[in-house]
């Protein structure tokens, strides 16, 4: 009976730091990622310009998103110029990719998971690695079928008003789920082990 207390009150202690960490690590990501945002975009209340012209990674994160998506258009038929942010498909939709565009709030949650979860280094490295680009892929497909469907569909496009809001519910479930099997398969390692050690 004491046994079972102390094991409750562990894991009552383990659950609090975890969504402490949690809290903190995603906080800390995601407003650094805003904060950064506004050193390195000109105008921008904390602009630096020797920041964004050296460690621009928001910049450079368009791009990777900009590129692939514009190809992916151009498979389709379509002709498509673009900027450093923005993709104009000729006879279809002007799409701007803004920092809201990105996905870096869930990529800082994903980040913020794997920190404050306990498991091996190893697992958490493959993890991330997987979800960010999971994340990136997703995001490209979207830009991309943005492009492709407001090009065939011109007059359907009020019905596209809240792609942003979809596509953050299809990555966080993508995301989720992925989170879902990673815990199931880390629990079922840390208990074999725990089980081994009682035995020997």
């Amino acid at each position: 009976m004491e046994q079972s207390l102390d094991d409750k009150k562990k894991a009552n202690k383990a659950a609090i730091i975890f969504v402490v960490k949690l809290l903190v690590c995603y906080l800390l990501f995601s407003q650094g990622n805003l904060f950064m945002n506004s050193v390195m975009s000109e105008g921008g209340r904390f602009y630096n310009e020797y920041f964004a012209s050296h460690f621009n990674y928001i910049q450079a994160l368009k791009s990777a998103l900009i590129l692939p998506a514009v190809w992916i258009i151009k498979l389709f038929g379509f002709y498509a110029i673009y900027n450093q942010s923005d993709i104009m498909v000729v006879d279809g939709p002007w799409l701007r990719i803004n920092y809201a565009c990105l996905g870096l709030g869930v990529m800082s949650f994903l980040a913020a998971f794997v920190i404050a979860f306990p498991a091996k280094l190893k697992a958490k490295f493959r993890l991330l690695a997987i979800g960010i680009i999971m994340i990136y892929l997703l995001n490209v497909a979207r830009i991309a079928a943005l492009g492709v469907l407001l090009g065939f569909f011109k007059s359907q496009r009020r019905n596209f008003t809240y792609h942003h809001e979809v596509f953050n519910i299809i990555v966080y479930i993508c995301v989720f789920v992925l989170l879902y099997y990673w815990i199931k398969k880390n629990t079922q390692l840390i208990a074999k082990k725990e089980t081994g050690a009682k035995i020997e």
